[in-house]
């Protein structure tokens, strides 16, 4: 391989590996942007495990440890303990867990250092793996080749579908159809509801298995030196990859799946024939027949492999080896590589991790791990750093420890870097962290209007309406393009996701800088959703400044056919021309699906937070499903912040049009804020049919007051 190949390749690694660590994260931890050279302060999450006699130790508090930044000690600002071996709520873990709280698990599966056949059934292994894994555990699926390099198949995600897909196919494309995710969180979508797996396991393995042997073969050489080229780009691959995962936050587990490389290449020729030779030589004073990388191993290749641990150690990346070899059986046949053990044991141990060999189980094998990892105390400190990129070394220190305790806990953090001069690996890395974070974070002025619809295939057809306030879009641009990140996903309580969209848009200021000062942005996007509670995450992002936002609805999709009542939002529909207004590209099985916003067979568009005035009158369309035929009641309440009930809102409803075709009602009426001083507020409405047995539906939606 040339150079230049060498260079082509692990340069498509990087922008390939900018989604693989896509890890669910805390965008409202992340660090301030800076200006010049000054220093700022910056929230570090330190997550630390305490293990005596290879158990977790428990119950210690923040005055227990100590943190230095280099030789400067830190006050601890912040102190969380997570044990993921206590009972929690059904399903809720998923989605609780900042960051820097969970575990990521990359099974990095090595088809160049291992037979075909240890790889098919390495396949089977990962899985037990993941499935005793924790609910907030997230997963990512990579493999090597020496002939491709890196090749992501899937970013860390809490889906085990996903996961279950990538594990079965490892990336073949012909056994998976890419889904198209911009940061790759979702492997393949399962619009039928028919499971994870695309196509027979037979199949899978045969065609792996085919695959695997033909990068083997290629790559089979005696020649030490081209053995020594091939150490040297696995080595760097894996430092780059220890590089992009030092954006992510929390302790990241590589699962490293291989028959290890010829451990001879750095500490020299195990084979006491080759010893005894080469010492006959030396004895008979005929060393120009002694290689003395043969003997004591190359200094070059060990150098190599120190600079890819290190990278690993400073990304907080913990390497648990596992030698597939002892997954074939005695009747496998087929190219039997020099012992491996030696160069995983290195990577483990250099990395504070194990090595697993011989063994039958490899989630009973790993299953002593977990343990030890199960019990997190996370340390959030504030040091003084400039916004240079530089890696501070960090160390933690346990107060009166008992005997035989040992701390593990992350070597150090690189300072935070400007948007502008951040790579695309890590600008993506934030956007996938903000999604999966759960918590609503940003400087952005976002709003968002979801509401399912009855769609086709089991699936509902749910639009949504996102708007960005144009004075925070524009902040810090001064001219030129304005390229916009907008990102959706709806994920439900164990982590699967039901579906996404993603879209870049480039505004022309000198053509729309008027109308984005004037209001804003509006989109319109959809989804396609399964019965359900989801949680809708939505994404805005200046790409060229940085500033963003995310917002977080909760999504309730019902089974239509099943009679079940619904009561949307209520929607105020909004002047034409108001904002800078932009459709979703066509996408999905019902991107022709009829526009869902009608009353009166006139389209509208809805607010997502309306802007009411005090004292006046606004129009409102009330939709919903399965209600009856009787005469419709409804109640508004006007609610604070606080959620509180506010006095000061009065409805009035006016005609009722039956919905054709399996659209929903729509209810005319309107809605005046009386009494209320300027401000947020929410509307709830409360619908039902007279005589009803049943009790209300309800709706909210915010609305400002100005």
């Amino acid at each position: 391989m040339t150079a230049q190949k060498r260079f082509l390749r692990l340069a498509s690694f990087a922008l390939l590996a900018a989604a693989l660590f896509a890890s669910p994260g805390a965008a409202a931890d992340q660090p301030q942007r800076f200006s010049g050279e000054r220093a700022d302060v910056v929230a570090v999450e330190i997550p630390v495990q305490v293990v005596r006699d290879g158990e977790p130790v428990r119950g210690l508090t923040a005055a227990d440890f100590e943190v230095y930044d280099g030789r400067k000690k830190q006050d601890i600002t912040g102190f969380q303990v997570i044990d993921l071996s206590a009972p929690k709520a059904p399903d809720a873990a998923a989605v609780e867990l900042s960051t820097s709280t969970r575990r990521h698990f990359l099974m990095l599966f090595d088809l160049s250092n291992s037979e075909p056949s240890s790889i098919v059934k390495a396949r089977a292994a990962a899985q037990k793996v993941v499935d005793k894994l924790h609910p907030s555990d997230v997963v990512a699926v990579a493999t090597y080749t020496a002939s491709k390099g890196p090749q992501l198949i899937l970013g860390f995600t809490p889906d085990r579908r996903q996961v279950a897909t990538a594990l079965t196919t490892l990336g073949s494309p012909q056994l998976v159809k890419r889904s198209g995710d911009p940061l790759n969180l979702v492997l393949e979508s399962f619009g039928n509801g028919t499971g994870p797996v695309a196509g027979d396991s037979g199949r899978a393995a045969g065609i792996l298995e085919a695959e695997a042997k033909e990068d083997a073969t290629r790559n089979k050489a005696t020649d030490r030196r081209y053995e020594e080229q091939r150490l040297t780009a696995y080595t760097r691959s894996l430092g780059d990859l220890g590089k992009l995962m030092g954006h992510v936050d929390g302790r990241k587990y590589v699962v490293l799946l291989s028959e290890g490389f010829d451990s001879s290449l750095v500490i020299g020729t195990a084979s006491q024939e080759d010893l005894t030779a080469m010492s006959s030589a030396v004895e008979n004073g005929e060393t120009w027949k002694v290689d003395s990388d043969a003997r004591f191993g190359s200094t070059k290749s060990g150098n190599d492999l120190e600079k890819m641990l290190e990278e690993l150690r400073r990304a907080d990346c913990v390497v648990q080896a596992v030698d597939i070899g002892g997954l074939r059986g005695e009747g496998d046949q087929g190219f039997r590589r020099p012992n491996g053990q030696d160069g995983l044991f290195a990577m483990a141990q250099g990395t504070g991790g194990e090595m697993f060999r011989n063994f039958n189980d490899l989630s009973e094998a790993m299953g002593k791990m977990l343990e030890r990892t199960s019990v997190t105390y996370v340390l959030a400190v504030q040091p003084d750093v400039k916004p240079d990129g530089s890696y501070h070394k960090l160390r933690v220190e346990l107060k009166n420890a008992a005997r035989g305790a040992r701390v593990s806990a992350r070597s150090g953090f690189y300072a935070p870097k400007p948007f502008d001069q951040r790579e695309a690996a890590s600008r993506l890395l934030d956007a996938a962290d903000s999604i999966l974070s759960g918590r609503e974070s940003g400087d952005l002025d976002v709003a968002v209007l979801a509401a399912p619809f009855r769609g086709a295939a089991g699936r509902a057809y749910v639009p949504v309406v996102v708007e960005v306030g144009g004075a925070g879009l524009l902040a810090g641009v001064d001219g030129g393009a304005l390229p916009t990140e907008l990102y959706a996903y709806a994920i439900a309580n164990d982590g699967s996701i039901g579906d996404f969209f993603g879209q870049t848009l480039g505004f022309d200021l000198a053509k729309v800088k008027g109308q984005l000062q004037q209001s804003g942005l509006k989109y319109f996007g959809h989804l396609e959703l399964p019965p359900g509670d989801w949680s809708l995450r939505v994404l805005v992002r200046n790409a060229r400044s940085g500033a963003s936002a995310l917002r977080i609805t909760a999504l309730k999709v019902p089974a239509f056919d099943s009679g079940e009542k619904l009561v949307l939002a209520p929607f105020f529909p909004e002047p034409q021309g108001k904002w800078l207004m932009v459709r979703e590209n066509p996408r999905g099985d019902q991107k022709n699906a009829p526009y869902p916003f009608m009353a009166q067979a006139q389209a509208y568009v809805p607010a997502s937070r309306p802007v009411l005035a005090a004292g006046q009158e606004a129009r409102v369309a009330l939709a919903a499903f399965n209600l009856g035929d009787g005469e419709l009641k409804a109640q508004a309440q006007v609610l604070g912040l606080d959620g509180k009930e506010i006095p000061g809102g009065e409805l009035h409803l006016f005609a009722r049009e039956h919905g054709i075709a399996g659209a929903p009602d729509v209810v005319a009426a309107s809605f005046k804020p009386t009494e209320l001083k300027p401000g947020e507020y929410r509307l709830r409405v409360r619908v039902a049919s007279t005589g009803a047995a049943s009790p209300f539906e309800t709706a909210t939606i915010p609305f400002v007051v100005r």
